[in-house]
């Protein structure tokens, strides 16, 4: 006869169960099907003839390919100056609106906007404001004095994959400031109070009251940031579609192109592959520090 335990642990795979089998399905064999691919030389329209077995070498010329090497370093630079800048002005709004002041419920509704919209409506928005003929980023900066004529900012190599970048900061900063903002309101009010009485400055009350406070959630935020911002693809497509001259071709764009508008099926799943492990990197380092992030919890209540 079972114990209640054990029953209640085959009840929970029991429920568990149409859960887990749909992950299986849409998952698991894409990844399956996926990795298949990637070592052979499958074409996306093909001609009736079976893929042919090539091993590696998928792999090899991948590793050894210029372009996939520069869309790496690419997304790299994408990943790491977007999250930096989502980071420091999500902390910083969080800042503001944890104050009190006329307005602050309805400036907190404003903040999540930009996040809630669409990337496709976000990525067609801010390129409609970098238009070279009529966007109002050529408007402002030229009534400003900081340029002199109008540019065409995503169809210079310089400066695209900045603009996306900038297109990219601006709908994923609210993230960062809302979890932010949540831990700002975990802290009592007589802790700063406190320390305001004994004489300490602002700066000095933010690295010893607020900082420690905010640090594990502004972490696991941006570490998913991270991690999304790796794989970024929606907004370079209508953007830029990776131009001018692939100066804004990212991993996932790259994947796309060699997938699908090249129709080379094996070799497209081949950097997938390596993309998909580049995240998982990124996500087992999200996991050691939710461990740690537990552990130091665990410690604090013992």
């Amino acid at each position: 006869m079972l114990t209640l335990p054990q029953r209640e642990r085959r009840q929970a795979w029991v429920l568990l169960a149409p859960m887990l089998l749909t992950m299986l399905l849409l998952t698991a064999w894409p990844l399956c099907r996926t990795l298949w691919l990637s070592f052979t030389d499958a074409a996306l329209v093909g001609d009736g003839v079976a893929p042919a077995w090539v091993g590696a070498d998928n792999f090899l010329y991948a590793l050894t390919d210029p372009d996939f090497r520069a869309a790496l370093w690419r997304t790299l630079y994408f990943t790491l100056v977007s999250v930096a800048f989502e980071g420091v002005i999500g902390v910083l709004v969080a800042l503001l609106l944890n104050q009190q002041f006329h307005g602050r419920n309805l400036l907190r509704a404003l903040v999540i906007l930009p996040w809630a919209l669409p990337t496709i409506v976000n990525a067609t928005m801010w390129r409609l404001n970098f238009n070279p003929d009529y966007g109002s980023i050529n408007a402002l900066l030229t009534q400003l004095g900081l340029i002199g004529q109008y540019r065409s900012w995503l169809g210079d190599p310089a400066s695209a994959l900045n603009a996306v970048m900038l297109a990219d900061i601006w709908k994923n900063y609210p993230l960062i400031t809302l979890l932010t903002l949540a831990a700002l309101q975990s802290i009592p009010d007589d802790l700063h109070e406190a320390a305001r009485l004994d004489g300490a400055s602002a700066w000095r009350r933010f690295r010893a009251i607020t900082l420690p406070a905010i640090l594990a959630p502004l972490a696991v935020a941006l570490v998913l940031r991270t991690i999304d911002a790796f794989k970024v693809f929606d907004i370079v497509y209508v953007m830029t579609r990776g131009g001018p001259m692939d100066s804004t071709k990212t991993l996932g764009f790259f994947v796309y192109q060699e997938s699908f508008s090249y129709l080379r099926a094996g070799s497209g799943a081949a950097y997938a592959v390596l993309m998909t492990l580049l995240c998982g990197l990124l996500i087992a380092l999200y996991l050691l520090m939710l461990f740690r992030q537990r552990g130091r919890s665990l410690n604090d209540e013992a």
